[in-house]
C-alpha cells in the first residue's frame, strides 16, 4: 500500500485545498488508485476548473442545434433529414513532446468523438501555431506533427481539406496542434453518452489497454519546463488502421438497436469514460478491471484507469445484446469485453482479482469538482497606429515581401502530404478561403474553417475574439455557404496569473458578442490552459472552426480568377477608408517595418453581417464569379492570392494609393469578380457598399499585377509565395 504524501499529492496535480475537497467527500484518505482518478478528474484539461464560468456565456442553442457543448461533439440540423457532427480539440503538450504521435493522436481523438455520436468522419482540418521559422527546433516539429497528421488521417481514410498554420517566436516553447472533425449522421440515428439500465452491461471494445498516455490529461494541465521532454511516456501511442476498423464497426453496430449509451476513452481514458457515462445517467457502477483488455504484462488497476491509450470505447448495452455486439467487433478483429454493469448505488466501484481497489461516489466527485472564478484583469488599451507615421514601401517591394513572409506563404509542402481527395467528396482543396466537402449523393455540400489572428487577440482580446469569429463567417460566407455554428479551441497561458486570465475573459466576451451577432452559435469545443515555458506564455489564441452549408454547388464560390477582362471589385468598403486603412498590428507593420504593435482593426459586427449576407446573395444568384475575403496583408495581399490562384494577373486602377489603402487590414470586406457586362448594375445596385478597383488580365508568362504605372510579375510573386516554406524545411 502506498503512503499518500504531500509529494505524491502535488505530483497528481492537486493543491492542498482540493486534497482536503478530497479527504472531505471519502471521509477518509484516499488509496493510489483513487487518487489518480480524482487527479485526472479535476485536471483542468477534463474539469474545465478555470474555465467553465467563462464558458457558460458564450451562445449555444438555434433552431438548427440539435446538441450544443456537453457532449462528445456538437450536433446541427443540416437539413435533408441530416446533421452535421463536429469539434475541435487540442494535443499542443504532447506534439511538443513528441511531434508525430502527439499530433497523429490527437487526429485519432478528434474522429472518435465524432463518430460516437453516430457519425461518418468526412473532412478533417487542423491549425497549428509553430515558433520561429529559424529557432532550432521548429523545422523538427513541423516536420513530425505534419507527418502525424498525414500518416493517421491518409491511414484511416479522411480526408485532411483545410486549416491554417502560423509562425511566432513565442510559440518556440509551446506549439499548438488543434485539431478538427467534421461527420455526419441520420437526424434520426444520434449517439449520446448518457447511461441508463440498472444491470446494463458496459462493454470494452477497440483496442487493448497498454500504459501509454498515463498522466496525458496532469501533463496537458501544466506549464512546460526545462525536463518536459521527459515526459514522452505520457504521450499516447495512435494506430489508424485499428481506428479505421473501430469507425466501420461502431458504425455498423449503430445501425442496430443495441448501443444504450458510449462514450470514447479520450483523456483520462477509462476514468473519465465511465465517469461521465454513469455521472450523466445518476447511476454507479461497478468494472471488473481484470477483465480489461491488456498488451501489457503486470498492469495495475492504478495504470488500467489512468492509461489513455489509443482507438478505445466504453458502451452500455442493452441486456443480452452482448453476443450482436461481440460478433461485430470480432469480425473487424478488435477486442471485446464485457467489463462491468451499471448499478443504482451511485458509485463506482473497481474490483480486480476479487478485491475491491477502489469504492468512490460518482456525483459528489464531479459535481465537487472545483470551480474557480479566478482573478484577472484587461489587458490594456493600445494606442491607434497613424497611418502617417508608418514608412511606405513601395508597393513593388511591399508585396513580395508580405507574399513570402511566415504568415502568408503558401502552405501546399504541408497540405501536399495530406490526403485531402480520399473519398471522393472533396469540392475545394485547401488554399482558398473554406473547404468544401459534398454530402455524399447529394449536389449540396458542408464548408468549413478554422480561424484565429493571435496578434489581435493580444492587442485587444475582446476585439480579437471578435474578428476570429467574423473571419470564420466570412470564410465561409466567402464560399457561398450559410454559416450555421462553430466549434472552438481556446488555447492561452497559466490562468493563474490575472492578465492572462484577462486574456481567456475578454477573448469570450469577443466571442459571444460576434456568435450572437451573427446566428453563428458555439456547439462544441475545447479549452487548453497552462500553455507556458519556463513562465513564458503563447500568444492567446481562441482557434474558431466553422461548419456551414451550401444548397447548390453549382453556386459554390472559389478564390480563383475565372476569365480575363472581369471587373474587380471590393465590397464592404467604408468611404472615409478608401483611401487610408488599418496598419496597427498589421503583417505590413511587422514584416515591412518590424513593430509588433498598435490596436487592431475594430470589428462592427453589424456591418460584418450586412455585407456577408449581400455577399453571399450574390453568389447564390450567380452574379461573381470570384469571391475572396480580405483578411491578413490587405487588400492588395487578397487580390495577389485571387490571381496567383488563377494564374492570371490583374490590371488595378486604384488612385495613388498609400501602404495604409493597399495593406491595411480593415474588417468586413471581400474582393469579387465580375463579368464585365455585369459590374455597373452591380455599383448601381450597392451603391458606395463597392467599389471597381480594376480588372483581370492576361496569363502566361507576361502575367503581372499592374498598379499606377508600376508591376510585379507573377511568376516573381509565386516564387516568393511558393518557395518560402520548402526552403524553411530544406525541401
Amino acid at each position: 500500500m502506498t503512503t499518500i504524501t504531500p509529494n505524491i499529492i502535488a505530483e497528481h496535480g492537486l493543491t492542498a485545498e482540493e486534497y482536503q475537497r478530497v479527504l472531505d467527500i471519502l471521509g477518509r484518505a484516499p488509496n493510489l488508485t483513487e487518487l489518480g482518478i480524482f487527479s485526472v478528474m479535476w485536471s483542468e484539461h477534463c474539469s474545465y476548473k478555470s474555465s467553465k464560468k467563462w464558458l457558460k456565456t458564450l451562445p449555444t442553442s438555434a433552431p438548427w442545434v440539435i446538441q450544443g457543448p456537453g457532449e462528445n461533439a456538437g450536433v446541427i440540423d443540416i437539413g435533408d433529414d441530416l446533421t452535421a457532427v463536429f469539434k475541435m480539440e487540442s494535443h499542443n503538450h504532447p506534439s511538443f513532446i513528441e511531434p508525430y504521435q502527439g499530433a497523429a493522436t490527437g487526429v485519432g481523438g478528434i474522429l472518435r468523438d465524432v463518430f460516437t455520436m453516430g457519425a461518418r468522419p468526412v473532412a478533417n482540418l487542423n491549425a497549428l501555431r509553430f515558433g520561429a521559422p529559424d529557432h532550432p527546433k521548429t523545422r523538427h516539429l513541423i516536420s513530425g506533427v505534419v507527418a502525424g497528421i498525414g500518416g493517421y488521417g491518409n491511414c484511416v481514410g479522411v480526408p485532411t481539406v483545410g486549416g491554417e498554420v502560423n509562425f511566432h517566436p513565442d510559440y518556440n516553447g509551446n506549439i499548438l496542434v488543434n485539431a478538427m472533425t467534421v461527420g455526419i449522421a441520420p437526424a434520426d440515428r444520434i449517439f449520446y453518452s448518457k447511461a441508463s439500465g440498472v444491470g446494463n452491461p458496459v462493454v470494452y471494445v477497440g483496442s487493448k489497454t497498454g500504459r501509454d498516455g498515463i498522466h496525458g490529461a496532469t501533463m496537458a494541465s501544466a506549464e512546460f519546463n526545462a525536463d518536459s521532454e521527459e515526459k514522452r511516456p505520457t504521450v499516447q501511442v495512435g494506430d489508424p488502421f485499428t481506428e479505421k476498423l473501430l469507425i466501420e464497426a461502431c458504425l455498423e453496430l449503430m445501425a442496430t438497436d443495441v448501443i444504450v449509451a458510449i462514450q470514447d476513452m479520450g483523456a483520462a481514458g477509462l476514468t473519465s469514460s465511465s465517469f461521465e457515462m454513469a455521472s450523466k445517467g445518476g447511476l454507479g457502477v461497478e468494472l471488473t478491471l481484470d477483465r480489461v483488455p491488456m498488451r501489457e504484462e503486470g498492469m495495475t488497476p492504478y495504470e488500467l484507469m489512468l492509461s489513455e491509450s489509443q482507438e478505445r470505447m466504453l458502451m452500455v448495452l442493452e441486456p443480452g445484446k452482448e453476443p450482436v455486439a461481440e460478433a461485430i467487433f470480432r469480425k473487424w478483429g478488435l477486442d471485446f469485453a464485457v467489463i462491468g454493469h451499471l448499478t443504482d448505488t451511485g458509485r463506482m466501484v473497481l474490483t480486480w482479482n476479487g478485491e475491491t481497489v477502489a469504492d468512490l461516489p460518482i456525483d459528489p466527485l464531479a459535481e465537487a469538482a472545483p470551480e474557480y472564478d479566478r482573478p484577472w484583469e484587461p489587458t490594456p488599451p493600445a494606442p491607434v497606429v497613424d497611418a502617417a507615421d508608418v514608412p511606405e514601401v513601395p508597393w513593388t517591394e511591399a508585396l513580395p515581401a508580405l507574399m513570402g513572409s511566415p504568415d502568408l506563404a503558401s502552405r501546399r509542402w504541408i497540405w501536399e502530404q495530406y490526403d485531402h481527395m480520399v473519398m471522393g467528396d472533396t469540392v475545394q482543396r485547401p488554399g482558398g478561403d473554406a473547404a468544401v466537402v459534398r454530402i455524399h449523393g447529394s449536389e449540396r455540400g458542408l464548408a468549413m474553417t478554422t480561424d484565429c489572428t493571435p496578434r489581435y487577440v493580444r492587442a485587444d482580446p475582446v476585439m480579437g475574439g471578435r474578428q476570429a469569429v467574423a473571419e470564420a463567417w466570412r470564410n465561409l460566407t466567402a464560399a457561398g455557404a450559410r454559416p450555421l455554428a462553430v466549434t472552438d479551441n481556446m488555447n492561452f497561458g497559466n490562468p493563474e496569473k490575472p492578465l492572462i486570465m484577462g486574456q481567456f475573459v475578454g477573448a469570450c466576451q469577443g466571442l459571444a458578442e460576434a456568435c450572437r451577432a451573427l446566428d453563428f452559435p458555439v456547439v462544441s469545443g475545447n479549452v487548453s490552459l497552462y500553455n507556458e515555458t519556463e513562465g513564458r506564455a503563447i500568444p492567446p489564441t481562441p482557434t474558431i472552426g466553422g461548419v456551414g452549408v451550401i444548397d447548390d454547388l453549382d453556386r459554390m464560390a472559389t478564390v480563383t480568377f475565372k476569365a480575363p477582362g472581369e471587373a474587380i471589385v471590393v465590397i464592404g468598403e467604408r468611404p472615409d477608408t478608401r483611401e487610408s486603412g488599418w496598419l496597427g498590428q498589421s503583417l505590413y507593420l511587422r514584416e515591412l517595418c518590424g513593430r509588433e504593435e498598435g490596436a487592431p482593426p475594430p470589428v462592427d459586427l453589424e456591418h460584418e453581417r450586412h455585407v456577408g449576407d449581400v455577399v453571399r446573395g450574390l453568389i447564390q444568384a450567380g452574379r461573381v464569379s470570384a469571391c475572396h475575403d480580405v483578411s491578413d496583408g490587405g487588400l492588395l495581399v487578397a487580390v495577389a492570392e485571387m490571381a496567383l490562384a488563377g494564374d492570371m494577373g490583374a490590371a488595378l486602377t486604384l488612385a495613388a494609393p498609400s501602404a495604409a489603402a493597399l495593406f491595411g487590414e480593415d474588417q468586413g470586406r471581400y474582393v469579387v469578380t465580375v463579368p464585365a457586362e455585369g459590374v455597373t448594375g452591380l455599383l448601381a445596385e450597392l451603391g458606395t457598399l463597392a467599389r471597381h478597383i480594376g480588372d483581370t488580365g492576361g496569363t502566361g508568362p507576361d502575367a503581372a499585377i499592374t498598379l499606377g504605372g508600376a508591376e510585379v510579375a507573377l511568376s516573381d510573386l509565386r516564387a516568393a509565395h511558393e518557395g518560402w516554406l520548402p526552403g524553411v524545411m530544406g525541401a
